[in-house]
């Protein structure tokens, strides 16, 4: 998907690469290219969806618990 921002009047270049980078954030292209950036073996990303599952269902069956393994 493309992001296109066009400028507003009297806006800095660094107001446009603020709302850019916020508009790529947002997209979630900078947490995919992170996890794209070094390869994975199938097995580790199974174990880390199991992982994260796991977390989820523990969460929906007590809320308020926090798994010492989660990052924030």
């Amino acid at each position: 998907m493309a992001i296109r921002v066009k400028a507003r009047g009297g806006e800095s270049t660094e107001g446009l690469m603020r709302r850019f980078k916020k508009l790529c954030e947002k997209e979630g292209l900078v947490k995919d290219i992170k996890r794209k950036e070094f390869y994975e073996k199938p097995s580790e990303r199974r174990r880390r969806d199991a992982r994260k599952s796991e977390v989820r269902r523990i969460k929906e069956e007590m809320p308020g618990f926090k798994p010492k393994f989660e990052k924030p």
